[in-house]
């Protein structure tokens, strides 16, 4: 799910607009003021109301940005974010809306390329969950063949031993255009293997926390040997084959991984 944020006046108004634009499923975020969305009974975490033809609303306490997100990636393409200034995401600012570093600068939603915005939204990382690669393989073509999946997930393990000093982040950067092509291959020829119907894998970038995934491998096969066989190659041969570079931050002390080898 491709992200992209817009703050200031007329925000919402410009999301409105930009969604005409974007091909797929488009939700869009809007962070309200205390007292825009009634909260639901004390003794009750969320409430969801559905009409018969299926259009809904929600509300809830205790819930971040990052949790929404992760709820709406594997069936929606495209999050417009209302009035979230510090998402990590490529960020249009109308008039002085104070936001560090946007993308896209403009006083008004009309003075926008609407083009320019489109473009940052496709040229970044999308948003991807375990959910959004199996809901990818479920809707293969060649799912009717396949009777497992099988996925994998990598986390940022706090720490390897009772007297290892704790980890609190790993980032990541990938070599650009390299690192993408070689996971793409990677899928290609595991999906030649007999057996195996479609190959999915993903790995974040930039600073991830302590507890946090890293790393997805999800694989669609005839049967549970070939899927399970197949997610442990795939995972090694990403870690093995593919250019993306760790830096490790611990309680201690700061290092790139591959200067500790």
């Amino acid at each position: 799910m491709q992200l992209l944020g817009v703050v200031g006046p007329e925000a919402r108004s410009l999301c409105e607009q930009l969604s005409a634009h974007l091909d797929g499923r488009v939700a869009i975020v809007e962070r309200l003021s205390r007292g825009g969305v009634s909260p639901p009974d004390s003794d009750v975490d969320t409430v969801y109301e559905l009409d018969p033809d299926g259009a809904w609303a929600a509300s809830g306490a205790d819930r971040t940005l990052d949790d929404v997100l992760d709820d709406l990636a594997a069936t929606y393409d495209h999050a417009l974010l209302v009035g979230f200034p510090d998402a990590d995401a490529p960020t249009v600012a109308l008039g002085d809306a104070g936001v560090e570093e946007p993308t896209i600068e403009a006083e008004t939603a009309d003075a926008v390329d609407v083009g320019e915005a489109v473009d940052a939204l496709a040229a970044a990382e999308p948003h991807v969950t375990l959910e959004t690669l199996v809901e990818r393989v479920k809707a293969s073509p060649r799912a009717a063949h396949a009777g497992a999946i099988a996925t994998f997930t990598g986390r940022v393990r706090t720490k390897d031993g009772e007297g290892d000093p704790e980890t609190l982040s790993l980032t990541f950067e990938k070599y650009e255009g390299v690192a993408e092509e070689r996971l793409r291959s990677i899928e290609s020829e595991l999906m030649e293997r007999d057996g195996v119907e479609e190959v999915a894998m993903f790995h974040r970038t930039g600073t991830i926390e302590s507890g946090e995934d890293i790393v997805f491998v999800v694989v669609l096969a005839g049967h549970r040997e070939e899927a399970f066989e197949t997610v442990s190659d795939g995972i090694d041969r990403l870690k093995d084959e593919v250019p993306i570079f760790k830096h490790e931050t611990t309680v201690e002390e700061d290092f790139w991984v591959h200067d500790r080898s």
